[in-house]
């Protein structure tokens, strides 16, 4: 099964779709800025689950983030924890700046 992603940004989320089907099997959105995108919710298909297009999305959009030097905010906690289980990512993650003074 091949599975196939691409970016909609029209309706802010990367597509999947497996290779020789019209639907889409799974969406992963997305709020997007100049320096950063925030992955919010990750949804595939229930007949798709554990069939790697979670994984596939995922891999997906966040080499296109690499690939725009893109910083990633991961609220979503599917694309949260496969970062987690992919450190070659790490190197993505946003990290706030902002200091509290006492």
């Amino acid at each position: 099964m091949t599975v196939n992603v691409s970016d909609a940004p029209e309706a802010k989320q990367y597509e999947a779709r497996i290779e020789g089907e019209s639907r889409v099997a799974g969406v992963a959105q997305y709020i997007r800025t100049p320096e950063l995108i925030a992955f919010v919710h990750t949804e595939v298909s229930p007949e798709y689950e554990g069939k790697g297009v979670g994984a596939a999305l995922a891999r997906a959009a966040l080499d296109e983030a690499r690939a725009a030097n893109l910083l990633v905010l991961a609220t979503c906690p599917f694309i949260a924890g496969w970062i987690a289980r992919h450190p070659e990512y790490q190197d993505l993650v946003y990290q706030s700046r902002s200091r509290v003074s006492d």
